[in-house]
C-alpha cells in the first residue's frame, strides 16, 4: 500500500506539474500566437494545440518547460500562417488585428499594439488614401458600398471597385513610403474608432486624405 500511494502520489506531482508550467505560460503563448496571426480566434486554437501537445510529451525530457511551450506555439502559428486557409484569406485581419481585452496582461497589450501598428503601417505603404479609407471603412468596420460612396463622395459601383482593387494591393508585395505623421494619426483614429466607437474622426481622417490627394492630382 505505502509503494502503491508513493507511486499514486508521484504521477499527481508529474501531472500537476505540466498544467503549472502550462498555466504560467499561457499568457504569453497566446500573445506569441496572436502577434504572429492577429486573430484572437486563431490563437486561443493555437494555445490548445500546444496543451494538447504537451499532454503527449515526455516532459521527463524536457529541460526548459517554458521554451519549449514557446517553441510550441511558435512552430504551430506558422503552420496556420502556411494553410491553405490562411493563404486564401485577403481579409483586413490579416493586417488589422481584433481588438481584445488586454487589461489584465499588460504583455499582451504591448503585443496587440505592436500588431496594429504593423497593420497599419502596411495599409500606407501598399493601399492609395482612397483604396485605404474604402478597405478599413468596408472590411474593419462593415460599412455598406452606399455610405462608403457617400463618406468618399464618389458612385457605389466605384466604391466596390476601389475595395475590390484594396483587397489585392493588400495582399500583393506593392511599397509605398509612409511618413511616422501619417502612421501616427491613422494608427490613433483607427484604435479610437475600434475600441470606443469614435468613427467620426476616422471617417473625416480618411475622407480628408482623399480630398488632399485628388486637389494635388487636379492642381498637376
Amino acid at each position: 500500500m505505502t509503494n502503491t500511494s508513493r507511486t499514486d502520489q508521484s504521477n499527481f506531482s508529474a501531472c500537476d506539474d505540466g498544467l503549472s508550467a502550462f498555466l504560467r505560460m499561457r499568457p504569453r503563448l497566446f500573445g506569441i500566437a496572436y502577434h504572429m496571426l492577429g486573430s484572437a480566434a486563431e490563437a486561443e486554437d493555437v494555445v490548445q494545440d500546444v496543451w494538447l501537445r504537451w499532454q503527449t510529451t515526455d516532459r521527463s525530457v524536457v529541460r526548459d518547460a517554458a521554451a519549449f511551450l514557446a517553441t510550441t506555439a511558435t512552430r504551430l502559428a506558422i503552420n496556420v500562417m502556411q494553410s491553405a486557409r490562411a493563404r486564401r484569406e485577403t481579409y483586413v485581419e490579416s493586417w488589422l488585428p481584433e481588438p481584445v481585452d488586454a487589461s489584465a496582461d499588460p504583455g499582451l497589450e504591448a503585443e496587440r499594439r505592436q500588431a496594429l501598428e504593423s497593420g497599419v503601417l502596411l495599409l500606407l505603404e501598399r493601399l492609395t488614401p482612397a483604396e485605404r479609407a474604402a478597405y478599413i471603412l468596408r472590411e474593419a468596420f462593415d460599412y455598406a458600398y452606399r455610405d462608403i460612396a457617400t463618406i468618399l463622395g464618389f458612385g457605389e459601383a466605384t466604391a466596390r471597385q476601389v475595395v475590390t482593387r484594396a483587397r489585392q494591393h493588400a495582399a500583393g508585395g506593392r511599397r509605398m513610403p509612409a511618413s511616422s505623421t501619417e502612421h501616427r494619426r491613422l494608427l490613433d483614429s483607427f484604435v479610437a474608432a475600434a475600441q470606443h466607437g469614435d468613427v467620426d474622426d476616422l471617417e473625416g481622417l480618411l475622407a480628408s486624405d482623399v480630398v488632399s490627394i485628388s486637389a494635388r492630382a487636379a492642381a498637376a
